[in-house]
């Protein structure tokens, strides 16, 4: 098995080549992929993915690296609405369960045009590929197959790779290699 470096070094390699960015998996299928890693290895993967966003940025790729964090996303998205204090004396009064649903309603995550695959359609150019980071970050808030399943819906013209801390098998995801999700995924595995 691969060290968590040479599977980085491979996934750099592989969303350089202009197969892997015409966006079409196995039976043409959309590209969406996932690069799982151990969840302790967390600060190593984003320095490599800030390190790999840095190289990109000079343009000599013929692509743009575009890193969404989902957690960033959130707390902007709350901020700009105005709802980030609330959300804190909310939580103290009703607790973190409703906390958690009430910031679901509000970013309408249930919803194919949720406000964060929203944000991530009108920042996304035509020649790019998404790194998706942050799932950590997000539970429970945020669950990866709700991230998926509603950006699968919209955004089909550039590869994304969800970068997940914990296990992906190619059809269930372990977050944190503990919480297992019960959802059926259509994502490829970027790298063993």
């Amino acid at each position: 098995m691969a060290s968590l470096e040479e599977r980085l070094d491979l996934a750099e390699r592989l969303i350089k080549n202009e197969s892997f960015r015409q966006n079409k998996g196995l039976g043409n299928e959309v590209g969406y992929y996932v690069f799982d890693y151990p969840a302790e290895k967390e600060l190593i993967v984003r320095e490599r993915i800030a390190y790999m966003k840095n190289k990109n940025s000079r343009g000599t790729d013929g692509f743009e690296l575009v890193v969404f964090d989902l957690y960033d996303i959130i707390m902007d998205i709350l901020e700009a609405e105005g709802f980030l204090e609330q959300c804190y004396k909310f939580e103290k009064k009703k607790g973190f369960e409703q906390i958690i649903k009430a910031v679901g309603r509000l970013l309408m995550i249930n919803d194919n045009d949720s406000l964060i695959v929203q944000h991530i359609l009108e920042n996304t150019p035509q020649d790019a590929v998404v790194f998706l980071t942050g799932i950590g970050k997000c539970y429970p808030i945020l669950r990866s197959h709700k991230v998926l399943n509603n950006l699968h819906q919209s955004l089909d013209r550039v590869p994304v790779v969800l970068f997940y801390p914990g296990k992906y098998d190619g059809q269930e995801l372990v977050l944190f290699g503990a919480i297992k999700d019960d959802n059926y995924y259509r994502a490829f595995k970027l790298v063993d």
